[in-house]
């Protein structure tokens, strides 16, 4: 069976934009993939508002495994990990480093992203820009074929693809490229406005927010800054409201949908009434997650078993790629 292998940044909860962009694959991929989960916090490390605040690293592990639980992933078939626990990664990242440049590091994309995003100027880590090198070593770990991502993180697996070949070329056929998959919505917009719904930005729903949260927060969304009032036609496209509304609707919302899409756009609905009707599709889908939230909420015993068995497996198969690896290099002293 083919592997996949993803995970998330442990720096709080996950939101619609994480569930759109990777979750909602790895739920569909499960059976047909053996599924790798890695709770990503020395990632997390890398920025430097976490460094001084290991308890918010902490806590925000097991949020994101609840997160992933909740959406409907199996335990008995996904193996999840953190990559704190895992040393063969650490290991195999440094490997890797050397075939890689400084300036192909920082020419990364999504580094010279979060940098700007971030407001981090030049007072980042050496770590921060070797995290995709730890990415890297992450997905190699296990020899992943397929990574569901979000569109920004595309990059990293273009560098991962780079360094298999390098790895290749200068060691012999020993490590294998991979595939991205990359969710039904690239990036969703948040609630602001902005290109991209972020923990950082404030700008998210989240899949444990409560239904009144839910409310609050779509009410108070941003939809289209040429409609001064009810009677004025509106914008659908790029319109956060509609976004969501295409995004998270079933097909039974669709009539629905479009009625209020044509209102709209000839100024024959309040944002209002459309939000509200948002609000409702959106705790029509959260509600089933916060539900299979709680239940393992309440067994913090399996949560922590889950845990400990999927490391044990996931060091195991690192443990064969790395001793592979160093086989290739001829670092294999003691054999």
């Amino acid at each position: 069976m083919k592997r996949i292998l993803t995970g998330d940044n442990t720096t709080g909860k996950l939101h619609l934009g994480h569930y759109v962009g990777s979750l909602e694959n790895r739920v569909k991929l499960q059976d047909e993939y053996e599924t790798f989960i890695v709770l990503a916090d020395m990632h997390s490390f890398a920025y430097p508002k976490y460094v001084e605040n290991p308890e918010v690293i902490n806590a925000s592990a097991k949020e994101v495994l609840l997160d992933n639980l909740a959406v409907g992933l199996n335990p008995d078939n996904v193996t999840f990990f953190p990559e704190s626990a895992v040393p063969e990664i650490y290991e195999l990242a440094t490997i890797l480093s050397m075939l890689v440049t400084h300036n192909r590091a920082l020419r990364n994309p999504t580094i010279k992203e979060e940098i700007k995003d971030k407001n981090l100027g030049d007072n980042y880590s050496l770590g921060f820009i070797n995290f995709p090198l730890l990415q890297v070593a992450d997905i190699l770990s296990v020899q992943a074929d397929l990574v569901p991502v979000g569109e920004d993180q595309l990059p990293h697996l273009e560098l991962t693809n780079e360094v298999v070949r390098r790895f290749n070329q200068v060691y012999g056929n020993t490590l294998k490229e991979i595939e991205g998959k990359v969710g039904r919505v690239k990036r969703l917009v948040g609630i602001d406005g902005n290109v991209k719904m972020t923990k950082s930005l404030n700008n998210a729903i989240y899949l444990s927010d409560f239904a009144q949260e839910v409310e609050k927060k779509v009410m108070s969304m941003y939809t289209d800054p040429t409609r001064i009032h009810p009677t004025d036609p509106g914008h659908i496209e790029g319109n956060p409201v509609f976004i969501y509304l295409d995004a998270f609707g079933t097909e039974e919302d669709n009539a629905q949908i479009n009625e209020y899409k044509n209102r709209y756009m000839i100024g024959k609905v309040r944002d209002i009434e459309v939000k509200k009707y948002l609000a409702q599709v959106l705790n029509n889908f959260l509600d089933p997650i916060r539900k299979r939230r709680v239940q393992f909420e309440s067994q913090p015993g399996l949560v922590k078993k889950i845990l400990k068995e999927g490391t044990q497996k996931t060091r195991a198969e690192a443990q064969k790629t790395l001793e592979e690896v160093k086989k290739a290099m001829k670092l294999n002293y003691f054999e």
